[in-house]
């Protein structure tokens, strides 16, 4: 697994790796209607890339193929929108490497915090990271009601 910057060609393949960790790794901690409101099918490859291109970093773990498994997205201002891993390569390191990879262009760029609204099995990642729950968010996704969790961490 090598980490890189994102390409537009890999849009689709994103697309995938969301809905498919929603859908495998959400089922631990949602129930089958929270899961397909939260991702009822993958967004088209042109919304993806469209949603990716307004300045934000985005890192990619890429297999021996240079074909994307996982990604991590940093906006400007430190908000941590998209972590997603690819649930075939859940538990082996990708999440934290790609983690690493955002906190490290963070720093560089001087951001004084990030933060994040961490879904159930992300929160436990970015505990461990060193974040701190915030609060718990109720929302509602396509007529569904789903939670998550602000969390923050301070780079200073």
């Amino acid at each position: 697994m090598r980490i890189r910057s994102y390409k537009p060609e890999d849009s689709a393949l994103l697309a995938k790796v969301i809905h498919e960790a929603v859908h495998a790794v959400g089922k631990k901690d949602y129930n089958l209607a929270q899961i397909d409101a939260w991702s009822p099918e993958p967004v088209p490859s042109d919304k993806f890339h469209a949603r990716v291109s307004d300045g934000r970093s985005v890192f990619v773990a890429a297999d021996r193929d240079d074909k994307p498994i996982a990604f991590i997205e940093l906006e400007l201002d430190g908000h941590i929108d998209c972590f997603y891993c690819h649930p075939n390569f859940a538990g082996r390191g990708v999440g934290k490497a790609l983690y690493e990879q955002l906190e490290s262009a963070a720093l560089k760029a001087g951001l004084p915090r990030l933060y994040v609204e961490a879904s159930e099995a992300a929160r436990r990642f970015f505990l461990r990271a060193g974040f701190t729950v915030v609060r718990r968010r109720d929302i509602w996704r396509n007529n569904i009601q789903i939670h998550n969790y602000l969390m923050e961490k301070s780079l200073r």
